[in-house]
């Protein structure tokens, strides 16, 4: 902690004050949470429990979706019951907490969003070496090369706040905690700490994002030389992998890749890519992929005469 911190508890002042706007966002968000739960814990459970999703794609889809879990429970559960309670604090080491797990798993997403492109880039493009070069060791090297990314930008971000000075005001305008809010409290010049932030998570960002469009461009390119059958499977994988890639990115762009400042319309685009993308990635990647919902169909329908041959024999 910084060595003038005296501060030892944050006030978020959440979305809004108005009450009846606070009880339709807390059922709001409720529904979302759950759907974003309900929606990823399936995909795991599909792509683990069914042996025909073995290739590398699922394994870094059900990746994804534990992400995706994790991350919206990071906020997810803090926003909501904020919504109902007239006590709005957070204190200082859960602020830091969710401030290393949020971007402990999105850093990680960002990772993994490119371990998807490269995949669907040597499965589009190289098929016949698909298998040889996206072996099960080379899939768990890019998964810890991806966490060790996630983890890395989030100690940055860390230790960079962990030092600073907090010594005044402790009210956030914000419903969670993150570096632009917080910088915002300090009493000390951050134009220097802003500029690295950008570094850190801005440019990472950006790099990321235009690395993703180009790969998936080549992805595109190379189709004309597919059957008309395997272009439609290949167009249509890639057509929602790049749906997720600019629903997550283009928000986060705009809030990290600027000089650190607070423009009012932050709070609403951070809803946008904390709460609404984890649940529409699986909706995405499901209602896309008539692979993965045969698996869910046989899934569901194996446990369901479980249960009965289970009933039946009671």
């Amino acid at each position: 902690m910084g060595e003038s911190n005296n501060v030892t508890e944050f006030v978020l002042m959440g979305l809004t004050q108005d009450p009846t706007g606070q009880k339709i966002l807390f059922v709001m968000f409720l529904f979302i949470y759950i759907v974003t739960l309900m929606g990823n814990l399936l995909i795991v459970v599909t792509v683990i429990g069914s042996p025909s999703l073995g290739s590398p794609m699922y394994f870094f889809l059900a990746c994804l979706s534990f992400l995706d879990i994790v991350y919206s429970t990071s906020i997810s559960p803090k926003l909501i019951m904020d919504l109902v309670c007239d006590k709005k604090t957070i204190s200082f080491t859960a602020c830091m907490s969710q401030l290393f797990i949020e971007h402990l798993f999105g850093g990680t997403e960002i990772v993994i969003l490119v371990v998807m492109a490269y995949d669907r880039y040597v499965a589009i493009c190289k098929p016949l070496h698909y298998l040889t070069i996206m072996n099960q060791r080379i899939c768990i090297i890019l998964l810890v090369f991806s966490w060790l990314g996630g983890f890395t930008h989030s100690m940055i971000q860390i230790v960079i706040v962990f030092n600073l000075p907090f010594c005044g005001p402790n009210v956030i305008d914000h419903f969670m905690c993150d570096m632009s809010p917080l910088l915002g409290l300090v009493c000390t010049d951050t134009y220097l700490i802003g500029l690295t932030l950008i570094a850190n998570g801005g440019a990472m960002c950006i790099i990321v994002f235009i690395l993703l469009i180009l790969s998936y461009g080549i992805i595109l390119r190379s189709l004309k030389n597919h059957s008309q059958e395997g272009r439609r499977k290949a167009l249509s994988t890639c057509s929602s992998h790049i749906m997720v890639v600019v629903l997550f990115f283009v928000p986060c762009i705009f809030m990290y890749a600027r000089p650190i400042y607070n423009f009012s319309v932050d709070k609403f685009i951070t809803v946008f890519y904390t709460v609404f993308t984890p649940m529409l990635n699986p909706l995405i990647y499901t209602l896309r992929n008539s692979e993965m919902k045969n698996c869910m169909e046989k899934l569901w329908c194996k446990m369901l005469t479980t249960d009965r041959i289970k009933l039946s024999s009671h």
